[in-house]
């Protein structure tokens, strides 16, 4: 056990698959336009890898190749899309594959700009290297003093042949010629640091972003200030300018807000308010089109289109998923391909496992619907829900009424959704009367046929109500259920049992249609999360010590303990089947326990601690969300397509760390995945387990279950006639001469020296069988005969056993022995079935001669006894085990 477990590097159970729900960060988009596709394209950064979309449907393209460490800048030419990660940059061909890697900077790279065959890269250091692509050489590098001119932009002005203008924190910008090394110009700027650098669409002309907010439009050629504009949401983020005939030119901010500016009448047009929750990480139009795409640190994507009368921007297209860290996900569904989420931005959304365009967001939650739809309310902040800390779904009426129960953080009452209409419902629970003001809900869960939710309070109430009324249907106990908060709840599969926990340590079990209290049972330490497998009736308990409890509802017994964790569990998950129970605690690791077997089976670490854990109702994924993360992560079922070792894993066993999936899919699994599960297919069965065992061959039943009936069935299996022999004609056929041609008919072979009598000679030699048989009678070894009669059908069986007797070439001597070898095979007690087969068919062929001979009389008394034994043996067990088959099927238990 130990070389098994212990050689393992990562899970054996569970394979990292790919992630879900990420679409951008901070890091500003690439956009590229395909001159043979006539197609724009966007590439956005997620973690370690970019994501490639069309534009015109927003549909992922391409997902690239993993990085070691997280995209820090991005920027593409017509071909490659090059991304930095610390100190090195990798170019990439097909948004795939990394072809070319540069390393040479000593500091983070921060900026990274094409410039024809070559690329420009600048570090925090603010050292500035040229590269040439294809051989990637430096071709220059260029050193400048931090404390004066600190590098923070870079662009490539239009037709400006191997000119690059540069600019600072410091507020000053410089106009290089690459190829000269040379410092053409230095504009002094206006104080604040340069924060963006644009071309604009008029030759020699630039926008400039400052610190201050500001954005100046100057010409580089005569060092002019041509129009100043101001925004108040501070640093300007990006800039970009129409190039449709409109003269508007874009601005972002860190607060989220995008300002339109008009170049023709110098004033503010519009405002896009809130078109991102964080800052505005970059902004393109895209050319001669109306259509704006952004994208921020808030996990979007979102494409804006400029038809309207005056200007504004209207959303076209978006990628979109959750903006701040999830706070609880659950399989949505029997089918395992939709996954329910909720996030502390107060969004619930639906993630589809096969594909993105399945994906819908429920959206947030509004405190008045009604009000928000009547008034019109553009800023809906201050009606908003607070985010959802658990939530309940069934799909069995959800075409009917809503289907989806959810608590909110620090609210009494709940909200209901519907997933079908991807809304928030129509109806708020809570109970009417409350003497106190702050009672929140704890715990909720909803019937297996979607007609009732049961809530669970902080002040230990538990009631129920009606899903498509959203009446009061009552409360279980007098006035509370619990005397302290309600931290679980649980109703089976049919209607009949609700289960409880409060943090003062008790379990209970409630009728759920009397609301009498059946059994209280106390705890050893307070539940923390409460799961009911409602197939298996199997109840999972994660309590405050770190330890889980599994009890069966039927019984209402603990059956199974499980300990090891070292912090807080924050979730478990069921298989489908009931048979694993999957943990997940603050202490970062992810473990598998066995209940039939009461083990420890899987055990792997992460490098962020895991904050809710759900198994795909179909069983092939397991999915987990982890601190400060925004995306599902998908960890395929290795169990499914391999062979997998379940045994336990040993008491000091150490889990190694494993890597979140990135969102690139993982289709070729490391050796390393599989080699636990070698074990298992290494292991060899020896051919007796023990010498006091009965132990059958392998050969197949047609090899001796028929030996006694062989005459039968042959006379069954002959022909009636034998076969005739087609004559074969001749290539011409023969023709007797004449007035009437006609055929020669072909002369009879009557060869008087062909003898019909079979020559004895051939039989007279011995076969292999006979001549080790006559070794065996020498040196007692009969394994090398017994293996040559294993080998032969049940006619050459037949055959070798009667060339025994001395009529047909054997021996008495020859006899004696093969009755010696069957002796031997009852006394080790292997190959049982055999024995009783072949010396059952040398009865049967030799029994008229055998009384004749008093050596073979002698053999076959010993023989009977030794087969008397066994089967008094064996009679025995199967009586008993018969007995025991009786009584089970007849007894009332």
């Amino acid at each position: 056990m130990e070389g098994g477990a212990g050689s393992r590097t990562a899970s054996a159970l569970f394979a990292g698959f790919r992630a879900l729900g990420l679409f951008s960060n901070d890091v500003p988009h690439v956009v590229r336009f395909n001159a043979l596709k006539r197609r724009f394209y966007v590439t956005t950064c997620v973690g370690k890898s970019f994501h490639t979309y069309d534009v015109q449907k927003l549909s992922l393209v391409a997902v690239s190749n993993s990085l070691p460490q997280d995209i820090c800048c991005m920027a593409a030419d017509g071909r490659l899309v090059f991304a930095a990660y610390g100190n090195v940059f990798s170019a990439f061909a097909r948004n795939k594959e990394v072809v070319h890697t540069f390393k040479g900077h000593k500091a983070e790279i921060h900026l990274l700009q094409p410039f024809g065959d070559h690329v420009i890269s600048v570090d925090s250091d603010s050292i500035l290297i040229i590269w040439h692509i294809y051989s990637e050489e430096e071709y220059l590098q260029l050193t400048f003093d931090k404390s004066v001119f600190k590098i923070s932009t870079i662009l490539h002005p239009s037709t400006y042949l191997n000119k690059i203008l540069l600019g600072s924190e410091q507020g000053s910008l410089q106009l290089w010629n690459v190829k000269s090394n040379k410092l053409l110009y230095t504009f002094p700027g206006w104080k604040v640091g340069v924060t963006a650098l644009q071309q604009a669409p008029a030759v020699d002309v630039v926008a400039v972003g400052l610190m201050s907010g500001q954005v100046i439009i100057h010409n580089i050629k005569f060092d002019e200030t041509l129009m100043k504009f101001r925004q108040d949401w501070g640093p300007i983020t990006s800039i970009s300018f129409r190039t449709d005939g409109h003269p508007i030119m874009a601005a972002g901010s860190p607060c989220g807000h995008i300002g339109l500016w008009d170049l023709e009448d110098k004033k503010l047009i519009n405002q896009m308010r809130n078109a991102h929750s964080t800052a505005i990480a970059g902004l393109t139009f895209l050319h001669r089109e109306p259509l704006l795409v952004t994208n921020g640190a808030d996990n979007a994507l979102r494409i804006w289109i400029f038809d309207g009368p005056t200007g504004e921007g209207r959303l076209l297209r978006f990628r979109m998923g959750h903006s701040a860290p999830l706070t609880k996900i659950r399989y949505y569904g029997q089918n395992g391909q939709q996954i329910l989420s909720a996030s502390q931005d107060g969004t619930l959304q639906s993630f589809s496992t096969i594909h993105e365009k399945f994906n819908k967001s429920l959206g947030h939650g509004l405190i008045n619907k009604k009000r928000v739809k009547r008034k019109g309310l553009q800023n809906t902040m201050s009606v908003r829900l607070p985010p959802i800390t658990k939530f309940a779904a069934e799909e069995a009426r959800e075409s009917d009424w809503d289907g989806i129960i959810a608590c909110h953080q620090g609210k009494l009452s709940c909200s209901t959704w519907n997933y079908q209409r991807s809304t928030i419902g129509a109806y708020f629970l809570k109970p009417k009367e409350l003497k106190k003001d702050d009672v929140t809900a704890t715990a909720v869960d909803i019937t297996s046929c979607g007609n009732f939710a049961v809530i669970g309070l902080s002040s230990g109430t538990v009631d129920v109500y009606n899903m498509q009324s959203g009446i009061h249907r009552g409360s279980f106990g007098k006035d509370q259920a619990h005397e302290g908060s309600v931290r679980g709840v649980a109703v089976d599969g049919l209607n009949q049992l609700t289960v409880t926990t409060g943090s003062e340590g008790l379990l209970k079990f409630w009728n759920f249609k009397s609301k009498i209290l059946i059994q209280s049972m106390s705890l050893e330490s307070s539940a923390n999360i409460m799961l009911l497998h409602r197939d298996s009736g199997i109840l999972g308990l994660a309590l405050d010590d770190f330890s889980i409890s599994v009890l069966d509802i039927e019984t209402r017994k603990v059956v199974r303990e499980f300990s090891g964790h070292q912090g807080q569990i924050n979730d478990m998950a069921f298989s489908p089947d009931g048979r694993w129970l999957i943990s997940a605690s603050m202490d970062c690791s992810i473990r598998t326990w066995d209940l039939p077997s009461g083990c420890l089976i899987d055990s792997f670490l992460l490098d962020s601690a895991p904050l809710n854990v759900t198994m795909s109702p179909t069983g092939d994924f397991l999915a987990t969300s982890h601190v400060d993360h925004l995306g599902i992560y998908l960890w395929s079922n290795v169990s499914l397509y391999s062979v997998v070792s379940l045994r336990p894993l040993p008491t000091d066993y150490v889990p190694s760390v494993v890597m979140l999936p990135g969102t690139c899919q993982i289709q070729e699994f490391s050796e390393e995945t599989i080699e636990p599960s070698d074990e298992m297919i290494e292991y060899d069965s020896p051919e007796q387990l023990n010498e006091q065992l009965v132990t059958l061959s392998l050969l197949p039943e047609s090899r001796w279950k028929n030996l006694l009936n062989l005459d039968v069935i042959k006379k069954k299996n002959k022909p009636k006639e034998p076969p005739k022999v087609p004559k074969s004609a001749p290539f011409f056929i023969p023709t007797v001469p004449g007035l009437v041609p006609r055929y020669a008919v072909p002369e009879q072979n009557n060869d008087p020296q062909q003898s019909k009598v079979v020559n004895l000679g051939i039989l007279a030699q011995k076969s292999d069988f006979c001549l080790k048989l006559e070794e065996g009678l020498v040196n007692n070894k009969y394994e090398a005969a017994l293996n040559l009669l294993k080998e032969l059908g049940p006619s050459g069986i037949e055959t070798e056993l009667r060339s025994l007797s001395p009529d047909c070439g054997g021996s008495v001597e020859v006899m004696q022995s093969f009755l010696k070898m069957i002796g031997m095979m009852l006394d080790r007690k292997r190959d049982f079935e055999l024995a009783q087969a072949y010396l059952a068919l040398f009865l049967k062929l030799h029994l008229k001669m055998l009384p004749s001979e008093p050596v073979l009389l002698e053999e076959l008394t010993k023989l009977s006894s030794q087969v008397e034994e066994n089967w008094i043996h064996l009679q025995s067990l199967f009586n008993q085990s018969l007995c025991v088959l009786n009584y089970i099927k007849s007894a009332l238990l």
